[in-house]
């Protein structure tokens, strides 16, 4: 009972940093502003679905592999937010 009310408030929470990061998205007026909401709260939003399903997982490996998929998107938007960022940035020196 208490691990499935953990794991609604959990999930729910990430949907709602999910959904910010897609209103940052779209209402910021530059790419940087944009790439920098949109990073910080997807990030935030995994994180907190993930860790909503692990008292869910049906085993100790399943957990884990929840936590691993998080970790390597977290480490994929890093890199694919910093090379967007030296993109913007060369593009505006350039004009």
């Amino acid at each position: 009972m208490i691990a499935d009310l953990l794991t609604i408030v959990l999930v729910s929470t990430g949907a709602v940093f999910f959904l910010a990061g897609t209103v940052g998205l779209l209402r910021f007026p530059d790419p940087l502003s944009r790439l920098h909401a949109l990073t910080k709260a997807d990030s935030l939003g995994l994180g907190l679905i993930a860790l909503g399903l692990v008292p869910q997982a049906g085993s100790i490996w399943m957990a884990l592999k929840l936590l691993l998929v998080w970790l390597l998107v977290l480490a994929g938007s890093t890199a694919a937010g910093q090379m967007l960022a030296r993109l913007h940035r060369a593009e505006a020196a350039d004009d």
